[in-house]
C-alpha cells in the first residue's frame, strides 16, 4: 500500500511525517504519473485558491478527479473544500471547481481568520478518546446531504465526514502527534485495495 499525497502547496510535509510515524509507503504527488503507483490521496491544508490553481497549471483536474471517483482521498481544511459539492465565499480572484465528492455545502474561513484559530477537545465516532482537532483558518460545513456521514461535531457543526471512500475534515490532525485519524485513513486505503 501507498499513499500519495499531492504535494503542490500546504502543509503536505507534515501529513508525508505522520506517514513515516505510521511507516506507510508514501510518495509526493506534484504530476499525472504519480498517481499511477498510489492506492490513496490526501489533499492537505493551504490556502485551496493556490492549490486549484497549481492543479490547473499542473493539468492535474482530470486526473485527481478520476482518482477521486475510483480511489480513497482524504481532504483536510482546504482539501476538503475541493471536494465539497458547494463551496460559499467561492469569489475570490478565481473560482474554485471542486471534485463534487462530498455533498456538502462549505464556507471558506467558516470559522474566522488566522486570528480565529483555535484548538479544542473533540470527540470522533471511531475514537474511544478525545482528539485535540487544530483549526486555522478553519472552513465550516453548513449542510450535509444525508449519505454522507457526520464523525464529529464542534457545536453542532460537522467538522468530520465520510461517504463511502472520501474522508474529509475541517481541522488539522498533522499538525498533532496523534495519529489515529492518518492510521483510520490509511485502513480506509487497505479495504479498498483488498476489495479491488
Amino acid at each position: 500500500m501507498k499513499i500519495g499525497v499531492l504535494s503542490l502547496q500546504g502543509d503536505y510535509l507534515n501529513h508525508i511525517n505522520t506517514l513515516k510515524e505510521l511507516d506507510i509507503s508514501y510518495c509526493k504527488v506534484r504530476y499525472s504519473s504519480d498517481f499511477d503507483c498510489i492506492d490513496g490521496l490526501i489533499i492537505p491544508g493551504g490556502e485551496s485558491t493556490a492549490i486549484y490553481n497549481l492543479i490547473e497549471k499542473e493539468n492535474l483536474y482530470d486526473k485527481i478527479l478520476e482518482f477521486v471517483n475510483t480511489k480513497p482521498v482524504y481532504g483536510t481544511c482546504a482539501g476538503l473544500i475541493l471536494l465539497s459539492k458547494v463551496i460559499l465565499n467561492n469569489n475570490y480572484t478565481k473560482n474554485i471547481k471542486s471534485f463534487n465528492a462530498l455533498d456538502i455545502e462549505i464556507e471558506r474561513n467558516g470559522w474566522g481568520r488566522q486570528i480565529n484559530s483555535f484548538i479544542e477537545e473533540v470527540k470522533i465516532k471511531p475514537f474511544n478518546e478525545k482528539f485535540r482537532a487544530i483549526f486555522i483558518r478553519a472552513p465550516k460545513i453548513k449542510s450535509v446531504n444525508k449519505d454522507v456521514e457526520v464523525l464529529s461535531e464542534f457545536k453542532g457543526t460537522p467538522i468530520m465526514v465520510r461517504k463511502d471512500n472520501i474522508l474529509g475534515t475541517t481541522f488539522h490532525p498533522e499538525l498533532t502527534n496523534d495519529i489515529r485519524i492518518h492510521n483510520y485513513f490509511s485502513n480506509i486505503v487497505e479495504n479498498h485495495k483488498v476489495l479491488c
